[in-house]
């Protein structure tokens, strides 16, 4: 069966971006992108990488983890006021927004109804796994579906900012499997847990 990941960029204090919710890696963002961590990225999660970065970079690999992408409506506004309607054109996208009514790229999806019976559907269909790009609030939802996280864990902190899961998520203290973990030069962590099967 395919498996939800939260595969998120997250600071050492647990938040994923700053207070306003901009893009952190965006032109006036805070994250450090190192060189070994953009390589990184292009060896191990090539489909992860947003059009415009795969078409600078020349990455043309489909990648091995993940062919479908999930976003809420503030993640998906952020490539929107980028000029960039769907960022992942090589994944199936699907959207979830109660508000939205239409997309501007007929290519994503748009989905108003519950995610996590949503979720629960892709599971049960053929493919590699389903990649949670967040946002909190979406991740908050999702927090009980979630069958691996991938922590790009950054070496910095913010002190306030959106957290890793919205407020939204209920109390459910869950305990995670460290399965694999990359330590770059630059500092930069990739964690990957996963849910222990007698949980899952």
């Amino acid at each position: 069966m395919r498996r939800l990941v939260y595969y998120i960029a997250t600071t050492l204090d647990g938040f994923i971006a700053g207070p306003d919710g901009a893009d952190p890696t965006g032109p006036n963002g805070f994250w450090p992108i190192g060189e070994d961590y953009l390589q990184h990225l292009v060896a191990e999660y090539p489909e992860t990488l947003p059009v415009q970065a795969r078409q600078a970079l020349s990455v043309t690999a489909e990648g091995t983890r993940f062919d479908t992408v999930l976003e809420g409506r503030r993640s998906y506004e952020i490539g929107l006021a980028a000029g960039i309607p769907d960022a992942y054109p090589h994944l199936r996208h699907i959207v979830f927004s109660r508000t939205l009514t239409e997309l501007p790229a007929p290519a994503v999806e748009l989905v108003s109804g519950d995610p996590v019976a949503t979720v629960r559907e892709l599971k049960q269909q053929d493919g590699k796994d389903i990649w949670l790009i967040g946002g909190a609030e979406l991740a908050g939802s999702l927090y009980a579906e979630i069958d691996m996280l991938v922590l790009k864990v950054g070496p910095l902190t913010l002190g306030d900012g959106i957290p890793l899961f919205s407020r939204k998520a209920a109390f459910d203290p869950r305990t995670w499997t460290l399965t694999d973990h990359t330590v770059l030069k630059s500092g930069a962590a990739f964690l990957t847990y996963t849910r222990p099967t007698d949980t899952a």
